[in-house]
């Protein structure tokens, strides 16, 4: 599958996919005779897991670890286990900020016709 191929389906620019490549965040990817990138499922699995995770937030740095470690075999199974934890934890402490952030604003909606808008009239003719 070309690259453009992989843009289309996964829904990420052939731009960002050579990034995520160069970077080391996916594997490198199998060429073909004359050098054009050809995507394989595993590379589809990649792409989406990284494409997963970076829209949850988790750190590049900790996915690029992630992938070095995976390609060192199984000795690191219990490394990349520990990233996955560490990220998850993380992922949860900003779940937890984002619903208060979401409940303060559904408190301010709730209220915003009978107590907001006169306090910002009043602050608007001072």
């Amino acid at each position: 599958m070309t690259i453009a191929e992989v843009s289309k389906i996964m829904d990420i620019s052939a731009d960002t996919l050579r990034y995520y490549e160069r970077i080391g965040l996916i594997p490198p990817v199998k060429r073909t005779k004359s050098g054009i990138r050809d995507y394989g499922e595993k590379d589809l699995g990649w792409v989406g897991f990284a494409k997963c995770m970076r829209g949850a937030g988790i750190s590049i740095e900790a996915l690029i670890e992630y992938v070095s470690l995976f390609q060192q075999g199984d000795d690191t199974i219990t490394t990349r286990k520990q990233i996955l934890i560490d990220q998850r934890d993380e992922l949860i402490k900003k779940i937890e900020e984002m619903q208060g952030t979401l409940e303060y604003l559904n408190t301010k909606l709730e209220h915003y016709e009978d107590t907001l808008v006169p306090k910002e009239r009043e602050l608007a003719e001072e």
